[in-house]
C-alpha cells in the first residue's frame, strides 16, 4: 500500500525564501518527503546517493562549478549534509557571492559541531521536523493507534508497525546513533537505551539508571546528551519559580515518539484506564506541545513538582497544563494544578482530558484533548512569530 501524501504544517519554503535554513530531525520523520512536496522545482543534492557522494568527496567545489552554469538558481537543497560537513565552506561562499539560498537537511547538528566545521556563522536559520501532528493527519488520525505505535510517518501507515518499529530501533538507534556518537561499547549503549525508555517521562535519577544500565553515571549523562543532540530525546527542565512550595529541580526526558518509547520498553497492547495508557496519552500531548514550541521558536516546556509532591505536567508561555487520560476529571485530579494556580505565576491553567465537552472549574479549564490541540495551534495562547 502506498502511503498517502500528507502536507506538513511546517512551511519550510517560506523560511528558505527569506534565508538559508538547516532542517534537522530524526530519521523517518519525513524530511525527504517534505523536500519533494515543497522544493520540487529546486536542484537537490542527496548525499545518500553514493555516486554523488564519492564525486563530491574528491572535489567539493563541484557543487559551486555546477551552480555557476545555472545563474537563475535561487534555492538549492542538500540532503543529509552531516555526511559531508566540508561542503559547508562551499555553501558559505555561494551564499556570500551569489545570494543562493540553501536548505540543508540532516538528522542532527552533532556531527557538524563535533568536527568543528563552518556552521555558516548565522547565515542560516534552523528548524526541526517532528513526527506527524494530529492536525496534519486530519480524519486519518486515530488516537489509540497513535498511542500504541506513534506518529513516525513510515510507521503510522505501515501494515506491520511492530515489525517496522523493531527495524527502526535496531538499525537506526542501536547502530547509527552509536556510530554517530563514536560509542565504542555498543552493548552498553544498547542497555542504556532500554533503561532510558523505561525512564521515559520520569524524573531522572542518574545513579539508579547507571546501576540498571551497568555503566558509570557520567556515561549515562553523556548518552543522554547524545540522545538530545540527535533529537531522539527531549529534556524537560523543572519549573522552579514557585515560592510557596519549593520545587524539585531535576529534569525529565521524553523520547521523541511514543511508539518508539513503547517498543523499546517491550510493551504491546494498550488498555484505557491503565497507567500505561495514561503515560502514552501524556507523551502524545507532550509531542504536540514540543512541536508547537519549536514551530514558534520558543523554549521547551517545563514541568513542576513540589517537594510536597504536587505536580503539573507542562508549563510553557504562561500556560500550565496537566494531562489526565480520564473521561471524568475529579477534584483529586486537580490538586496539582490548583496548587500551582495559587502561586499566581501562569495566566491560564488547563487540564487536558478524555472528557467530551469543555468546562471550567474555579478558573481551571477542563478541555477534551482535541479541543485543546485545536486551540493551541489556532493561537489561543500568545506566541512569538514563527
Amino acid at each position: 500500500m502506498t502511503p498517502p501524501v500528507i502536507p506538513r504544517r511546517l512551511d519550510l519554503r517560506a523560511v528558505v525564501e527569506r534565508k538559508s535554513c538547516f532542517l534537522f530531525g530524526p530519521r523517518q520523520t519525513g524530511k525527504s518527503t517534505l523536500i519533494r512536496q515543497q522544493f520540487a522545482d529546486c536542484p537537490v543534492w542527496n548525499l545518500l546517493d553514493q555516486t554523488l557522494f564519492l564525486r563530491l568527496s574528491r572535489n567539493p567545489a563541484l557543487i559551486r562549478e555546477s551552480l555557476a552554469e545555472r545563474p537563475e538558481t535561487a534555492i538549492v537543497v542538500i540532503d543529509e549534509i552531516q555526511r559531508m560537513p566540508e561542503l559547508l565552506n562551499e555553501v558559505h561562499l555561494l551564499i556570500e557571492e551569489h545570494g543562493i539560498r540553501f536548505l540543508l537537511t540532516g538528522s542532527s547538528a552533532r556531527r557538524l559541531r563535533r568536527r568543528g566545521v563552518n556552521l555558516l556563522g548565522g547565515r542560516a536559520r534552523s528548524r526541526v521536523l517532528h513526527p506527524f501532528l494530529r492536525a496534519e493527519l486530519g480524519n486519518r488520525f486515530d488516537l489509540d493507534k497513535t498511542l500504541e505505535h506513534g506518529l513516525l510517518p513510515s510507521i503510522y501507515f505501515s501494515e506491520s508497525p511492530t515489525e517496522d518499529l523493531a527495524g527502526y530501533a535496531g538499525d537506526y538507534l542501536r547502530e547509527e546513533i552509536a556510530a554517530e556518537a563514536v560509542v565504542r561499547n555498543i552493548g552498553a549503549f544498547s542497555r542504556f537505551l532500554d533503561v532510558a525508555a523505561l525512564a521515559h517521562g520520569d524524573i531522572i535519577n542518574f545513579a539508579n539508571l547507571a546501576n540498571d544500565a551497568q555503566v558509570p553515571a557520567s556515561t549515562v549523562r553523556e548518552y543522554y546528551q547524545i540522545l538530545k543532540d540527535t533529537l531522539i530525546a527531549h529534556e524537560v527542565p523543572a519549573f522552579t519559580d514557585t515560592r510557596k512550595r519549593k520545587a524539585i529541580s531535576t529534569s525529565k526526558y521524553y523520547l521523541f515518539d511514543i511508539g518508539l518509547a513503547r517498543h523499546l520498553q517491550g510493551r504491546r497492547g494498550l488498555a484505557p484506564g491503565t497507567a500505561e495508557y495514561g503515560m502514552a496519552f501524556e507523551s502524545f500531548i507532550f509531542q504536540e506541545i514540543k512541536a508547537w514550541c519549536d514551530h514558534h521558536r520558543l523554549d521547551t516546556p517545563r514541568y513542576w513538582r513540589s517537594k510536597s509532591q504536587f505536580e503539573v505536567d507542562f508549563v510553557f508561555e504562561g500556560l500550565a497544563v496537566e494531562v489526565k487520560a480520564k473521561a471524568h476529571v475529579g477534584p483529586r485530579d486537580m490538586r496539582g494544578i490548583r496548587a500551582l494556580r495559587e502561586e499566581g505565576l501562569c495566566a491560564d491553567h488547563v487540564i487536558v482530558s478524555l472528557e467530551r465537552a469543555p468546562r471550567r472549574v474555579d478558573g481551571i479549564r477542563v478541555l477534551p484533548w482535541a479541543d485543546f490541540l485545536e486551540r493551541l495551534w489556532a493561537g489561543a495562547w500568545a506566541t512569538t512569530a514563527p
